[in-house]
């Protein structure tokens, strides 16, 4: 397929990257310029902007860090919704199924047609080619693009319904946030009585306590302390702001998630927007006088 790609951050260009290595033409675009650089040394063409990639190719697809970010790129100025050649926006982003139904709305006025397509598995899941990729919009429409979206991960569609993907992902987003902080606090507990933390999540994955933190993140990047998985704790914020957002739009008293929201607004207050989403244990070790794994 010809495929423009938009947005070649921490996501974005491996994930465009393996569109090319699976011999699709990609016209690319990001405000980095070296980034666009290194991709078009890949075999990507070069776009100078959203609207410039839309006039080139009928399938457009965008990763991109933020709520504003996917809407200017979709229907602002120079924006995919005034290209001459596009019939389809492909939203890899996590934006919130209200987002998600509102750049569907605006496109429709152009007869673009909105497919949300948020993905889950991190960097090394981009990578790799193993990430979740969630997706919903016109069936008809989903079957012309899955051949491609299979070069990037394990495809589900979840349904024609506007955003449905986008609920899904925060309800997926939501589980992760609350492994790695659950992890973190039951971690510094055993720490605090004297346990040994790398023999504790030794057993909790060997036991019924397993979960993506204690088997992923924890082994790499808490234990050795080198906070580098590769996710910002901006955006696992955003991800649980919506997610909250979201479950009360739906009349719904989510005790565990409050807890899991007011701990997630004390990391990125303390360890900022920009830190690894593994430092979420650091203000848990404060306040309870531990350090977990080597040393600081």
């Amino acid at each position: 397929m010809d495929i423009g790609f938009i947005g070649l951050g921490n996501m974005g260009f491996p994930m465009a990257r393996r569109l090319i290595e699976a011999g699709h033409r990609l016209v690319a675009f990001d405000t980095r310029k070296e980034v666009l650089d290194t991709l078009v040394a890949r075999g990507a063409t070069a776009a100078t902007s959203p609207k410039d990639v839309a006039d080139q190719v009928e399938t457009v697809m965008a990763s991109l860090p933020s709520l504003q970010a996917s809407l200017e790129v979709a229907t602002g100025a120079n924006g995919v919704i005034d290209g001459k050649r596009v019939k389809r926006f492909v939203d890899l982003s996590t934006v919130g199924s209200q987002m998600a139904v509102r750049i569907h709305g605006l496109l429709a006025t152009r007869n673009i047609v909105q497919i949300d397509s948020p993905v889950s598995g991190g960097v090394a899941g981009a990578e790799k080619g193993t990430l979740a990729v969630m997706a919903s919009g016109p069936r008809r429409e989903f079957d012309t693009i899955k051949a491609a979206l299979d070069v990037i991960g394990k495809v589900f569609f979840i349904g024609e319904k506007p955003g449905a993907a986008q609920t899904m992902k925060l309800a997926n987003n939501f589980l992760s946030a609350t492994a790695i902080v659950a992890t973190s606090e039951a971690v510094v507990m055993g720490v605090k009585a004297g346990l040994d933390p790398a023999v504790m999540i030794d057993v909790i994955n060997a036991g019924s306590g397993m979960n993506t933190a204690s088997r992923d993140k924890f082994p790499r990047s808490v234990l050795p302390r080198s906070f580098d998985f590769g996710f910002a704790t901006g955006l696992m914020v955003k991800d649980v702001r919506l997610a909250l957002e979201e479950m009360k739009q739906l009349g719904l008293s989510m005790e565990v998630a409050d807890a899991v929201g007011r701990l997630w607004e004390t990391v990125i207050s303390e360890e900022g927007a920009g830190s690894d989403f593994t430092a979420a244990i650091k203000p848990i070790e404060k306040r309870a006088g531990v350090v977990v794994g080597g040393k600081t």
